[in-house]
């Protein structure tokens, strides 16, 4: 097997605090940048970029370190971390934000260390476009920059954001994105001018429907892995992206097919807990069975 390749990942680290139709939780570990590295680092080394403020919880940082995920490039400041709030309906077909306390991460300018931005892959977690086009120039021999957006950025800042398309290599964006910035109901020529703007893959999330990838005139969707009971949906997208990159970090010549697929399952574990509980239960053995299971899906649908 190839030596695995480092991935370095920027986004928020954050303490959440959810209400779901099957419970509410207090002061959990959340974030872009947690998710995803959690994910990320059962196939990966993971370097964490981001803010946390002095009252950052000690088991935060031992999370971090139990999954070899590198700190250095994570600023302690004074003042309290980000923390935000959501509460799911019944369904959980939608969810409202009840408070958002952005805390050190207002003012948040990433640091890293000079070595780690000879990282060859680079995830752009949903912030800031600003923030996002700051790291990928300061990664430019990375081989791919990943990057992931949300509907706020899209609607504030729509031009920055295309400037952030330009220096990414692959796009990560779920279907209302998708057409709020494009303007394209239809799925597949969303993504045709998604791909226009500057990456070379887009990949467009569906949540319960699945994913879809477009790469060039090449396109697959690809199903999620059905999981009994979902119990907070929170964190999904990135725990999608760190499989994605997870499977990115294990070959030089990658198959965004299969990487889709490995982020699939991934955020499958996500889902089934509150916060990352599940996901952090998620072993190869397990990943490796749900790959296997959504690509058997797939053959019956064809």
């Amino acid at each position: 097997m190839n030596k695995r390749k480092t991935i370095l990942a920027v986004g928020s680290i954050a303490i959440d605090t959810l209400e779901t139709p099957h419970g509410n939780r207090k002061d959990l570990l959340g974030g872009s940048a947690t998710y995803f590295s959690i994910s990320a680092s059962l196939m990966a080394p993971v370097k964490l970029v981001g803010v946390v403020g002095n009252d950052f919880p000690e088991e935060g940082w031992k999370l971090f370190h139990s999954r070899n995920i590198n700190t250095d490039n994570i600023l302690v400041e004074n003042g309290s971390t980000f923390r935000w709030g959501g509460r799911y309906s019944n369904d959980y077909s939608t969810r409202d934000t009840l408070f958002t306390e952005l805390g050190v991460f207002e003012n948040f300018t990433p640091y890293i260390q000079e070595a780690d931005r000879l990282s060859p892959l680079v995830f752009l977690g949903n912030i800031h476009p600003d923030l996002q086009s700051s790291v990928a120039k300061l990664t430019p021999s990375a081989e791919y920059i990943v990057t992931d957006t949300m509907n706020l950025w899209i609607d504030l800042f729509p031009e920055k954001l295309k400037e952030v398309l330009k220096l990414s290599t692959i796009l990560l964006i779920n279907h209302e994105e998708a057409e709020q910035f494009t303007g394209q109901s239809e799925i597949s020529d969303a993504a045709s001018e998604l791909l226009s703007a500057g990456p070379e893959i887009v990949v467009i999330k569906k949540g319960a429907d699945g994913a879809y990838l477009a790469q060039g005139e090449t396109r697959h969707s690809v199903p999620v892995f059905p999981i009994n009971q979902v119990i907070d949906p929170t964190g999904a997208g990135d725990s999608f992206a760190g499989g994605f990159m997870g499977h990115l970090s294990q070959t030089s010549q990658p198959d965004f097919l299969e990487a889709v697929i490995v982020g699939s399952a991934m955020a499958s574990f996500c889902i089934e807990g509150f916060g990352v509980e599940s996901l952090v239960k998620a072993t190869q053995k397990l990943l490796e069975q749900r790959v296997e299971s959504i690509k058997n899906s797939m053959v019956e649908k064809v």
